[in-house]
């Protein structure tokens, strides 16, 4: 069975256009971990879809909740 890619951490960050931008550490299921970066509406969709107030509830969350469409 394949587990799903976890988010380790987030932070905000500044985008190349100077708008903010959610920074994610990811773990994936062969044990690397990486950087995702996500504008901000993707941000809030994962947020939502997490049921998360804050960015610093995310970790633990899987990182297909990204990719979801509640």
């Amino acid at each position: 069975m394949t587990r799903d890619a976890v988010i380790v951490s987030a932070g905000i960050g500044a985008g190349h256009d100077g708008a903010a931008e959610l920074v994610l550490k990811v773990r994936y299921e062969n044990g690397v971990e990486g950087p995702v970066v996500l504008d901000a509406d993707t941000a809030l969709a994962l947020m939502k879809n997490c049921g998360v107030a804050s960015i610093e509830d995310l970790a633990g969350h899987a990182w297909r909740n990204v990719l979801e469409k509640k």
